[in-house]
């Protein structure tokens, strides 16, 4: 049986979990959540060329990117830039890609980063959100990382921004590493809601918040995207949730065990008033 007749066979409304059907089935999750965004395919295709300048220089505007997109070979109108990137998700002038919303009854937590020495493993877990596209709509992509090794700890594909998969991505996590003793988010509600901030208090864990706006408070998952993104995402043709999944589990793959990363050394994070800056000095040999 093809795997899509077996996706054929889920049903939402059955009282076991999709997750355990699609374990059941042996079918990928994340293939549940493509499904067409209702966008022409040169609105999807403008919106593909946005992600690349906006991944490549995230402190452009809409104004900025409707400039810089006909050297590319696209021309759009600043007005129509700007309603794209509020779909996407992108907000520019510093800050990162908004693809959390703040929950106005949550409860923000303080950033507990600043000034602090990281220096190993489940010391500090951070967790993030990206638009991911494909052929004929996008994705949202979650991952959590460890900051001291830079490893991808577990991730998870939506089509949707339901805090339900970040909240998977979480348990995995756990189960596997352990509990870190910090983690570190943005104020998205998919990080504020009581799935996800039950989790962590049962779990003994700290729990720590960028502040609005600083682009720089969550770096290495920044950092992270852009690598994604420009390494495998723009250099395949994703045409369905299986690809995109296939092309992202190879690439963090190669990304937790091939590609050479910063790890050895000890991170010192600082926030002065200009939008935070960090820097990486050597660990003092014995």
């Amino acid at each position: 049986m093809s795997p899509k007749e077996r996706k054929k066979m889920v049903n939402k409304r059955a009282n076991i979990s999709l997750s355990r059907q699609c374990k059941i089935l042996k079918i990928s999750r994340s293939s549940l959540y493509y499904t067409p965004m209702g966008f022409s395919a040169e609105t999807l295709e403008l919106m593909r060329q946005i992600d690349r300048v906006f991944t490549q220089y995230p402190f452009f505007g809409s104004r900025q990117i409707a400039a810089y997109l006909p050297r590319k070979g696209y021309h759009a109108g600043r007005h129509r830039i700007r309603r794209l990137m509020k779909v996407m998700g992108l907000e520019a002038i510093y800050k990162r890609p908004n693809t959390s919303k703040k929950h106005p009854e949550n409860r923000i937590y303080p950033y507990l980063l600043r000034n602090m020495q990281i220096t190993r493993a489940n010391q500090v877990w951070c967790a993030d959100i990206s638009y991911i596209p494909v052929k004929r709509g996008f994705l949202y992509l979650v991952a959590i990382m460890d900051w001291a090794t830079r490893k991808v700890l577990s991730w998870r594909l939506s089509n949707t921004m339901d805090a339900s998969f970040c909240k998977e991505a979480l348990d995995e996590a756990i189960t596997k590493y352990g509990p870190p003793e910090i983690m570190n988010t943005d104020q998205g509600s998919q990080f504020t809601g009581s799935a996800w901030i039950t989790t962590l208090t049962e779990a003994g864990v700290k729990i720590s918040m960028d502040g609005r706006g600083r682009y720089l408070d969550n770096i290495f998952i920044e950092r992270l995207w852009r690598s994604l993104k420009q390494e495998a995402v723009y250099l395949h043709e994703l045409t369905d949730g299986f690809v995109a999944e296939r092309v992202i589990r190879e690439w963090i793959k190669f990304y937790n065990t091939d590609r050479p990363h910063t790890a050895p050394f000890i991170l010192t994070l600082e926030h002065p008033a200009n939008w935070g800056r960090f820097m990486i000095t050597k660990p003092d040999t014995p």
